[in-house]
């Protein structure tokens, strides 16, 4: 019995382009998941405009005194992390509802729109479904993290890392003409050298590899003019 009732509702019609009530339902539906990313939207614009506030406001206290330490922007890096990390958690969510509204989009808006039933067939029902009754994350935590990295964080931690070697030929004690130099003026009191090092490197070095695993892991939200990625979608 379970098995002939599945292969009915498999073999259930299409719904027609013309039924009232399946177009205001599926209407509704867009309409509610297109409200709910850009709530997400809103909340991923919070966590960059914190970002870029506090270290907007760091930057100035750094340049403006001069007894402020370099170390400083330890914090000023830390919180940028902390901000980033937020924002990938969220983006995440963002992701899975833009899946929905991607799918809706593309199997019932532009049949809608070019009067072709030819989108309504396959199993994108079916995998919509499954998605509200279980949702589901569409990407991985590091190719979120990525991926905010190459559209916003990698100016901000970049900018950061610039006013911090400003502020320590600005504001160092003795003139900086070398390497050693440079690498001896970067001990602030009790904290060594090499610390400061490691995580001037290591924040380069994360920012880069971070945007370079995006880059060759991940594809495009949206596709640039003349190119063609509609096989990278995933839909």
């Amino acid at each position: 019995m379970e098995n002939g009732r599945r292969e009915d509702e498999d073999a259930m019609p299409v719904p027609s382009l013309k039924d009232a009530c399946y177009v205001n339902a599926m209407i509704h539906f867009y309409r509610g998941e297109l409200g709910r990313i850009m709530i997400w939207r809103q909340r991923l614009d919070v966590t960059t405009t914190w970002a870029i506030t506090s270290s907007t406001g760091i930057i100035t206290v750094a340049f403006t005194y001069r007894e402020v330490p370099h170390i400083v922007f330890f914090f000023n890096i830390a919180l940028v992390w902390i901000m980033l990390w937020i924002e990938a958690r969220r983006y995440r969510f963002y992701d899975a509802f833009r899946g929905r509204v991607r799918m809706l989009e593309t199997h019932f808006m532009v049949p809608m729109v070019s009067q072709s039933r030819k989108l309504l067939d396959g199993e994108w029902r079916r995998l919509v479904c499954e998605d509200l009754i279980l949702p589901s994350f569409k990407i991985s935590k590091m190719e979120a993290v990525g991926r905010r990295m190459k559209r916003n964080y990698i100016f901000i931690f970049a900018t950061i890392l610039l006013a911090w070697t400003l502020k320590i030929f600005v504001h160092a004690g003795t003139p900086i003409d070398s390497v050693a130099s440079f690498y001896a003026a970067l001990k602030v009191h009790e904290l060594p050298s090499w610390l400061a090092c490691v995580v001037y490197v290591g924040t380069f070095v994360l920012m880069i590899g971070l945007v370079a695993y995006v880059s060759r892991t991940s594809s495009e939200e949206v596709s640039e003019f003349g190119s063609s990625h509609s096989d990278l979608w995933r839909i």
